[in-house]
Formats: C-alpha cells, structure tokens, sequence
C-alpha cells in the first residue's frame, strides 16, 4: 500500500564495495538524439555535473555521465545500432517552481501544471529530447 505521507526512514546500501565511487544500485541510461545538448539541458536546469564523456568520432558520445545531486545518470547518442530510449524521471529539486520556469523557458512543455501533492510541491515536463521529468521540492 502506498502512503505519500510516510515517515519511515529506509536503510541504504552504503558499504557495497562492489559498486564504484558515485554510481548506485539502479541508474538511467539514456540514448538520445542531441545527447550533448541534454547535457548543457541538465546542466542549466539541475545545475548537473559532467563526470565523463568518452567520444564515437568528433560528434557522437559513446558514454557519458553526469550526476544530478547524488544521482549519476547515464547517457549516448543515438545511432543506427542504438535507437533513443528515453526515460520518466522524478527529480528532488530546493525550488520546484523556479526549476519548473527554467525548463520551460528553455524548451520543455508542459505534461502537467505545478501543484501541491502529499508528498511535495511537483509538476511534470516533457524535455526536448523526449524524457519526462517529475519536478518536485519537499514543502
């Protein structure tokens, strides 16, 4: 049963050494047409990092990675081979509605408008690249 309203603190995996510096347990990979220009997307919105890119040729990443908070999401061009496989993301931001207005402003559209839920103040965007985007901030 799910409970918006829960308190329970879960315990997480931390002392896997198996897992490297900065991955977790289950990261998005996204194979994308303009994968550089959803890098400077996230970078602009959600502030993202750029960890690694390792390149197929002058203009088509093979690999890249960025981290969002503590997040690393995962990243190609789309090629012949590798067709886009986009994704639904929910991403904790400190201020859903200036996030949200950044996103727009710089080509999203809107799936649906701001409001305030149980579990935060949270919106949905649909990114130019074709990935859904759940804004959302702790009120």
């Amino acid at each position: 049963m799910c409970n918006y309203g829960h308190t329970t603190k879960l315990k997480v995996m931390t002392n896997n050494s198996k897992i490297p510096e900065n991955y977790q347990t289950l990261m998005p990979y996204l194979i994308l047409r303009n994968a550089e220009k959803f890098i400077a997307f996230t970078k602009d919105i959600f502030s993202a990092i750029e960890i690694t890119k390792v390149m197929r040729g002058e203009n088509i990443i093979m690999h890249a990675e960025i981290m969002i908070g503590e997040s690393t999401l995962m990243i190609a061009d789309a090629t012949e081979g590798y067709e886009p496989q986009t994704s639904g993301l929910f991403v904790y931001v400190d201020n859903a509605d200036s996030t949200y207005k950044k996103a727009i402003d710089l080509g999203a559209t809107i799936i649906t408008p701001l409001s305030d839920q149980p579990y935060g103040r949270s919106g949905g965007i649909l990114d130019p690249f074709g990935n859904t985007w759940w804004i959302t901030s702790v009120i």
